[in-house]
């Protein structure tokens, strides 16, 4: 592994709500605790789920790993990482209260710049995002002077598909401040995370996140947000990578037929989302023998698409094996070091707090 690789998928633990509450005003410490809401658990990720963390980085009781130290003993001193992202996944959209969720928020992205950003030189961020469209732009507006938040952060399922019109605020803040948007695995449980109601497994839930993100991908291209923002960026974090080439060519073969509705798109879907979004490599679904991967990423028809990422802590592979099995050589050093430097100019930078 390079030592100039990126790590662009590190995944911190917020332990419960109190955690938070010194991050909090005098309000919401008061709410919370009077209240007794202590945990707040995405069906996402259950806590004892094998998934959920990989279990040599288990902690006592089985907990994720919530501190810096474990973090650099774990990953970035372990694989020599140059720099490692973190998306704090503390499920901040589940709550219906639009103020509880911008609270919490704030309170995650601070913890993160005080527990993490500012005891790790190498640390960068997301900005964490909460449900409402006034609350997210106003943490942008917040947090996009510190430079070591590289990208803002949303769910793939949330309440409405965040290409429409009313989200196009979002998408200027980001492209005005040279952010991408990440969009990660994940429900807000407004909506059954399938099209035919509510599942009984978490297995269902799991794989049905790829349903998320094709439509939300679908809903970026379509609703014409890369026409108007020609300068955004968008990365889908644990996305799996082998359904996009099918997907592009279903898109693209529709749009050939209805293009007459959406005017503003000029040009095949597929080439839009090669020049806009780019795809971590873990959890990875490809094949492991290496000429089935060499047709997959042939279908990709692009070298720049794919992101370097651990996913730290969840388990996604044993041992040290932090590359899915079958990629070329010849494309590690894309992967791990030219393509996240290009999708996060504020790589390039020194850090400013």
């Amino acid at each position: 592994m390079t030592a100039s690789a990126i790590d662009c998928d590190l995944h911190p633990g917020v332990p419960s709500v109190a955690t938070l509450l010194p991050y909090m005003d005098e309000y919401w410490r008061h709410t919370l605790v009077e209240r007794g809401i202590e945990v707040l658990e995405s069906a996402s990720y259950p806590p004892n789920a094998p998934t959920s963390v990989r279990a040599d980085w288990r902690g006592p009781k089985g907990r994720a790993p919530s501190t810096v130290g474990e973090l650099q003993t774990q990953a970035l001193d372990r694989w020599g990482a140059a720099f490692g992202i973190l998306n704090p996944l503390f499920p901040v959209q589940l709550p219906f209260s639009r103020d509880m969720s911008a609270a919490m928020a704030r309170a995650v992205n601070d913890w993160i710049r005080a527990e993490w950003l500012d005891r790790d030189d190498r640390l960068r961020a997301s900005i964490l995002l909460p449900n409402g469209l006034e609350d997210a732009l106003a943490e942008i507006e917040r947090l996009a002077p510190d430079r070591r938040f590289v990208q803002a952060m949303v769910l793939c399922m949330g309440e409405t598909p965040i290409g429409r019109r009313e989200w196009w605020p979002l998408h200027a803040a980001l492209e005005k401040h040279g952010l991408p948007l990440a969009i990660h695995a994940g429900s807000a449980w407004r909506h059954p995370p399938t099209s035919v109601g509510w599942p009984s497994w978490h297995v269902e839930e799991y794989t049905s996140n790829i349903y998320g993100f094709q439509a939300t991908l679908a809903s970026l291209v379509t609703e014409g947000v890369f026409a108007k923002f020609p300068g955004l960026k968008v990365v889908l974090v644990e996305s799996g990578v082998s359904w996009l080439p099918a997907f592009l060519w279903r898109l693209t073969k529709s749009w050939k037929g209805v293009r007459f509705e959406i005017p503003w798109i000029d040009r095949p879907p597929a080439e839009i989302v090669r020049d806009h979004v780019r795809l971590t490599v873990r959890p990875f679904d490809g094949p492991e023998d290496a000429e089935q991967m060499k047709r997959l990423l042939d279908h990709l028809r692009s070298d720049e698409l794919l992101l370097w990422a651990t996913d730290w802590p969840h388990a996604h592979f044993d041992g040290d094996d932090t590359v899915p099995p079958g990629l070329p050589e010849g494309l590690l050093t894309k992967i791990m070091v030219d393509n996240p430097r290009a999708t996060y100019a504020r790589l390039a930078e020194g850090v400013s707090a």
